[in-house]
């Protein structure tokens, strides 16, 4: 069923980077109807005659695209922005492409999406946030993860105390290693690439936190493929995080809130029963969620925002540097097996 939008401006939107995510983006602009897909920039993959093969990953089924015979094709970035049609560009491409391309696309008169991170150093993402905050047009990082139902209840959960105040929070995010960072681009490894979206979580629910104490896992070549962070609250919650590339098959992501009056669970593998609430002296509750995904509410509300000329204040540019700087912290702890501070 097309996703209903607040307006009826149509966008014109192309998509950089045709691997999985680049795929999932092109999925949920079909079913705006506001939206229309001019563009699409690529390299390898491309579609032919209009459609583009399907990819496989954590979530969608790899089915093929139809995107139409009017569709126009670009191999070069640069190309693809000087296309008059365009007004918002998502970058779905490499982590290391992403700073120069945000910029150029901002500096291009274009509205952004940016899949995370913003960069993989800060300096990079520093500049980027920077040249988005004087910019007319808007950047989105694409931290699914606030949008994500159950997830998005439980920012709202916690935001009301609900169910009193957070004692203890615990994240999980685990998966196979993803078929790209075997090719030697690890862009991160798993801290950047699956991690950073609980760390952006963390700092979403409970402020950024005074320090962070990390232990890992690297490769051969010094990455991070395995992460627990504990994040530290001088005045609580406790809180820790697990994020991994370690998983022989298959993903998962969860929670576990522990609240004075309550324990909200969320276990992915539950399916529609994912998000279970329980009080003590009551039966456990199965929360009933939207039938949706965070990649489908996140564009479906920069769409919004686009068109009502607003910017996004849900997830910001500064939202994922942030993230990024709690990330190169604990990657430094990992190394040093030191307490860092933020």
């Amino acid at each position: 069923m097309p996703i209903k939008s607040s307006t009826k401006r149509t966008v014109n939107v192309a998509v950089a980077g045709l691997g999985f995510m680049g795929v999932t983006h092109l999925r949920t602009y079909q079913q705006i109807r506001n939206v229309r897909i001019v563009a699409v920039c690529g390299v390898g993959r491309l579609p032919v005659n209009g459609v583009l093969r399907g990819v496989a990953g954590n979530i969608q089924q790899p089915d093929d695209i139809n995107l139409g015979p009017g569709v126009r094709v670009y191999t070069d970035f640069a190309e693809l922005l000087k296309d008059p049609n365009v007004d918002l560009v998502d970058i779905c491409t490499p982590t290391d492409l992403h700073p120069a391309q945000a910029i150029a696309a901002l500096h291009a008169g274009k509205h952004v999406v940016c899949e995370k991170p913003l960069a993989t150093t800060l300096s990079a993402a520093r500049k980027v946030v920077r040249l988005a905050a004087k910019s007319p047009k808007f950047l989105m990082p694409a931290m699914c993860m606030r949008f994500w139902p159950g997830w998005g209840w439980l920012k709202a959960a916690v935001t009301e105390k609900k169910y009193g105040c957070v004692l203890a929070a615990g994240f999980r995010r685990v998966s196979e290693k993803p078929a790209w960072s075997q090719t030697g681009t690890h862009a991160g490894g798993a801290l950047l690439d699956l991690h950073i979206h609980d760390t952006d979580f963390v700092n979403f629910l409970f402020g950024r936190p005074s320090a962070v104490f990390a232990a890992g896992v690297t490769d051969a070549v010094g990455v991070v493929d395995h992460v627990v962070t504990e994040y530290i609250y001088p005045d609580g919650p406790q809180v820790h995080a697990e994020g991994s590339w370690l998983l022989a098959r298959g993903f998962n992501m969860s929670f576990a809130i522990l609240c004075e009056r309550a324990t909200i669970d969320f276990d992915l593998t539950r399916g529609p029963g994912a998000l279970v609430i329980s009080e003590r002296g009551k039966k456990p509750k199965t929360v009933k969620l939207k039938a949706t995904d965070g990649y489908a509410e996140e564009i479906r509300y920069f769409i919004d925002c686009v068109t009502q000329n607003r910017r996004p204040v849900t997830v910001s540019p500064e939202d994922c540097l942030t993230a990024l700087e709690i990330c190169v912290a604990e990657e430094k702890s990992v190394r040093t097996g030191r307490i860092v501070n933020l």
